[in-house]
């Protein structure tokens, strides 16, 4: 996380919000040799205080986890590179803007019994987001291609002890500075930058 002030001031609602919509992320392991990572989709409590996920069965994470481990999820948004020129005024240097929020806990597997519920709820919590397309749900396999599907993978609950959030969106800028670079963030380089612009404005 950004270790400026002025990119972690939200609030922890706003990080939980952002991480629960998202709902997509980086997973992260500790190991002997590089960190262990795998990219997953989520499903996180309300309250922030639980990650719900899958695992291929074949995963080395999986693998490390004959007990719990200390593990971090993280969730980026939207980012984009800021050119010095943009803010209008010399002596700036080039930076890069962004939203992350790291969900940060334990990591334990789930009994085996438990993955169809959580794969229902998962299914149901993606597929709302796709209305008025008739929502997707496991009745449309058929029970042998049904059981074998979960026979590759693993149900896996992360205990969220602690939430971190970095919105680096220019505040430590003047307001008319930071609104001229989000004029050109659009035309520049990054992802979601309609959205990042939207988010430097409404600091």
């Amino acid at each position: 996380m950004h270790p400026n002030p002025a990119f972690r001031a939200e609030d922890r609602a706003r990080h939980i919000s952002f991480a629960r919509e998202r709902a997509f992320g980086v997973l992260a392991v500790s190991s002997e040799g590089a960190p262990l990572m795998s990219h997953v989709p989520f499903l996180l409590s309300e309250d922030g205080t639980v990650a719900e996920l899958h695992l291929v069965r074949s995963n080395p994470i999986v693998q490390a986890l004959c007990a719990p481990q200390a593990a971090k999820i993280a969730v980026q948004g939207p980012d984009g590179y800021i050119s010095p020129d943009w803010y209008g005024v010399a002596d700036l240097v080039p930076t890069w803007n962004y939203v992350a929020v790291h969900l940060i806990g334990r990591l334990e597997l789930r009994p085996q019994d438990e993955l169809l519920d959580l794969l229902k709820r998962q299914s149901a919590f993606y597929e709302a987001r796709l209305l008025p397309k008739p929502p997707w749900v496991t009745d449309k396999m058929s029970d042998a291609a049904l059981a074998r599907m979960l026979r590759m993978i693993v149900p896996c609950r992360m205990q969220v002890d602690d939430i971190q959030g970095t919105w680096k969106l220019g505040q430590n800028k003047p307001d008319a500075e930071r609104e001229a670079a989000a004029e050109h963030v659009l035309d520049g380089i990054g992802s979601e930058t309609t959205q990042l612009a939207d988010l430097m404005r409404g600091v």
